[in-house]
C-alpha cells in the first residue's frame, strides 16, 4: 500500500449537506477499496487563482490516505465523472513527504515535535 494525498475543489453552490455527502463519498471509496483514510482537512471556501466553470471560489478539501496503487485510476475517474468536483490533484508520498505531512498535522493540532527522517 502506498500513501497518497488528494486535494480537490468542489463547486461553491453546494449546500453544507451536499458538500458533506460529496466528501463522505470519496472517503468511503477509499475504505471500500481496502484503504485507510489517515487524515482529512476541510480548508473551507477559498478564492480561485482563475475562474473555473465561471466560478471564482470553491470548497477545498484535503484527503491523506493509504491504498493499493491500482485503485488510484478508479478514484480519479470518479472525480472526473462527478459534476460537483471542479479540480483535483493526487500525489504519492515518499518517506520525506510523509514526515512533512505528519509534522504539519502535529503543528496544526498544537503538538509540534521534530520528526525523525
Amino acid at each position: 500500500m502506498n500513501n497518497y494525498e488528494t486535494v480537490f475543489i468542489t463547486t461553491p453552490v453546494l449546500s453544507n449537506d451536499e458538500y458533506t455527502r460529496t466528501v463522505k463519498k470519496y472517503t468511503e471509496l477509499v475504505e471500500k477499496a481496502g484503504g485507510n483514510v489517515v487524515h482529512k482537512e476541510d480548508w473551507g471556501i477559498k478564492q480561485l487563482a482563475y475562474p473555473i466553470q465561471k466560478k471564482t471560489t470553491g470548497f477545498y478539501t484535503l484527503l491523506q490516505f493509504e491504498v493499493d496503487p491500482q485503485f488510484i485510476r478508479k478514484f480519479e475517474v470518479e472525480f472526473k465523472r462527478d459534476e460537483n468536483i471542479m479540480r483535483f490533484l493526487t500525489t504519492r508520498f515518499d518517506k520525506h513527504g510523509l514526515a512533512y505531512a505528519e509534522q504539519r498535522r502535529n503543528k496544526l493540532s498544537g503538538k509540534f515535535k521534530k520528526a525523525e527522517v
